[in-house]
């Protein structure tokens, strides 16, 4: 081998060994600004719960810029207050304890908004947790349909998919949804994993049930969900209950979405 080839591959090995260097720089790089928006996005979490119990703030103005609440809605929770002169997409706060499970909740119009922005109106992957803009908090949808993503950090609805294990619902069959009027407590019914249809497909579309017109298509919805439950939970409901549905990505082979239903109990 000559001189020549020999230099020739002794600048590639080098040239290779700074391409490599170049690209482990790049990763933990980025590893670097994600653990650092992760715990920063955490931070600012809490700080909002915070902020959510700062009850000797005053709103006067309507809680919902995007939603022409009624003359007739009730005030406003205190609990909030401060929460609405931050942001007045909010419209609720969800929690599941024991769990990352811990935000406020938003709703626009535009559907697509909170998928990939934050509580502060920021661009942001993780997105933010939102209800169904076709959904009423007052008054009342019989069921609001709540969304966010199933974040490989955990963070959003990324531990959600803990209910298809029996186990886990035992231990977290509760999930707080209070709303900007009222608090509630709901009871976990259904766990289903779906797909999202075509619109002109004949199907049962959970995405859809949002209020039933009689107790008859009411039982129906609930039928449908029942035979696709994981498991059997015990829980029943009834024409007239309040429900929550909690949807978010699924990750298993012919699953689009893991669903969460669960009713009101107090």
């Amino acid at each position: 081998m000559s001189k020549k080839q020999n230099n020739s591959k002794a600048r590639t090995r080098s040239i290779i060994r700074f391409i490599c260097g170049l690209a482990a720089v790049a990763c933990l790089g980025y590893f670097a600004v994600y653990v650092y928006m992760s715990d920063d996005s955490s931070s600012n979490f809490e700080d909002l719960s915070k902020l959510k119990d700062n009850k000797k703030v005053t709103v006067q103005a309507k809680p919902v810029v995007h939603l022409d609440a009624p003359e007739d809605a009730p005030p406003v929770l205190e609990e909030f207050n401060a929460l609405l002169l931050k942001n007045r997409n909010i419209i609720g706060w969800i929690q599941i304890e024991d769990t990352k499970i811990d935000y406020p909740v938003m709703q626009s119009m535009d559907e697509e908004y909170y998928l990939d922005h934050n509580i502060d109106q920021e661009k942001d992957n993780n997105g933010a947790i939102f209800i169904d803009s076709d959904c009423s908090i007052w008054p009342r949808s019989q069921n609001i349909i709540i969304y966010g993503h199933n974040m490989k950090s955990g963070r959003m609805f990324g531990s959600l998919d803990g209910y298809k294990n029996k186990d886990y619902y035992d231990k977290h069959p509760v999930i707080r949804f209070d709303t900007l009027y009222d608090k509630g407590k709901y009871r976990v019914m259904y766990v289903f994993n779906d797909v999202v249809h075509e619109e002109a497909e004949v199907a049962f579309k959970y995405y859809q049930f949002i209020d039933a017109n009689s107790a008859q298509e009411y039982a129906s919805n609930m039928n449908e969900m029942k035979e696709r439950s994981l498991y059997d939970t015990g829980v029943e409901s009834n024409y007239g209950d309040s429900l929550i549905t909690l949807s978010t990505c699924d990750y298993s082979e012919g699953a689009e979405r893991f669903v969460v239903v669960a009713k009101k109990v107090e």
